[in-house]
């Protein structure tokens, strides 16, 4: 089966958010065993406990609890990090390493260890230690300023989390697959750093080697993508719902001119002059009909024509329906629910749906005694206070 195809991978997560939790989400769905390593709950103190159905509820994975400040929580985790392939850390730079788990101590005990950091600005460099989030990363990495404005003239907030899913999350998962890859070839283990900004600068590459090579500075409206012209565009419909153009290639501007009824415009595609004017056409022609009116005359006529959904209609979308994107899963205290189900290439889409498990069960004891530890060990463990 496809949900396999990294069956036999083992990876230790000790991310509870952002992209590191991202990679490990993705990693699973691929069929990797992954684990969830948090510290035992305390009397103080706030712990990050993600809803329950973020990450899509942590499906398919194992949780052991251990406290990394102790020692002996410490030498557990280094006896389950001997046993497994991949460590995922998020912890600001240099963490790790003063409890103890760092990439050189777990190498000590597994030469052949991939070992992922994941974190905002990277291991080095003048921000390494800045604390921040998806929307600093991409405004420093450029994606903001290069986006459309807001009502006051300043960058929109993006609608998805870009950074942490892409610059992050994904970022990690391709290296982790190029470091198994090598790992497979030579038997030799990798260090990543992986930086959130770095990889929003990946995702930037275009304008940004276009800057390099010309000179131009890019922006809102420098070019077709950032909505130069009338064809690459958002226009309003006579329900006040809106229609996304795309419409790059001269023979698609071509074919959305004739069906609006816009003739006159199709040899001024990237005439600058004209743009005001073939967007008030445009404008003019999607206000007399409904969005769904105009998606399903446009849609299939090669006009690169699609609507601005929101989230309620994407769900019930017979696209997505028919692809499987989505599953059913059931929660302790919710019952049933859906969510985004294996829906990257590869994964196979038609598993039964998942079992959202409570945040307090975890598989500390079967986990441990995997790697040695007696029954009486692990229960001295949790009577200290190290397990949970």
């Amino acid at each position: 089966m496809n949900a396999s195809l990294l069956s036999g991978v083992t990876v230790l997560d000790l991310a509870s958010v952002g992209p590191a939790a991202r990679t490990s989400r993705w990693l699973a769905d691929y069929g990797a065993r992954v684990v969830k390593v948090g510290p035992p709950p305390k009397q103080s103190g706030v712990q990050i406990v993600p809803p329950f159905y973020a990450y899509s509820g942590h499906r398919g994975m194992e949780r052991v609890l251990l406290d990394l400040k102790q020692e002996s929580g410490r030498d557990a985790f280094l006896r389950l990090a001997a046993q497994a392939d991949v460590v995922i850390e998020s912890f600001r730079p240099g963490v790790v390493d003063r409890l103890g788990i760092g990439d050189a101590d777990v190498r000590a005990v597994n030469p052949g260890i991939v070992y992922c950091s994941t974190t905002g600005y990277g291991q080095a460099g003048p921000r390494s230690q800045w604390a921040g989030h998806d929307l600093n990363y991409l405004a420093a990495g450029g994606y903001l300023d290069c986006s459309g404005r807001a009502a006051d003239g300043g960058p929109a907030l993006p609608g998805a989390t870009v950074a942490d899913a892409a610059g992050g999350g994904m970022q990690a998962v391709i290296a982790i697959l190029a470091a198994l890859v090598h790992r497979a070839a030579t038997g030799e283990g990798a260090t990543l750093d992986v930086a959130v900004a770095d990889g929003v600068i990946a995702l930037m590459s275009l304008y940004i080697d276009e800057y390099f090579a010309t000179g131009e500075v890019p922006g809102p409206g420098h070019n077709i993508l950032t909505g130069r012209y009338a064809c690459y565009d958002v226009y309003a419909c006579a329900d006040d719902r809106w229609v996304a153009v795309a419409a790059i290639e001269p023979q698609f501007f071509a074919n959305l001119c004739r069906a609006l009824g816009c003739e006159e415009w199709i040899g001024h595609q990237t005439d600058d002059a004209s743009q005001d004017a073939v967007r008030a056409a445009f404008r003019a022609a999607f206000a007399g009909r409904t969005r769904d009116e105009w998606v399903a005359e446009l849609g299939p006529a090669d006009t690169c024509v699609s609507e601005v959904a929101s989230v309620p209609e994407l769900v019930g979308a017979a696209q997505f329906r028919e692809r499987h994107v989505f599953t059913h899963a059931t929660a302790p205290g919710t019952g049933d629910f859906e969510q985004v189900g294996w829906v990257l290439a590869g994964m196979e889409r038609d598993q039964p749906g998942p079992a959202v498990r409570a945040a307090t069960v975890t598989d500390t004891d079967a986990l441990l005694g995997e790697v040695g530890y007696s029954a009486a060990e692990i229960a001295a463990l949790r009577e200290k206070g190290v397990a949970a």
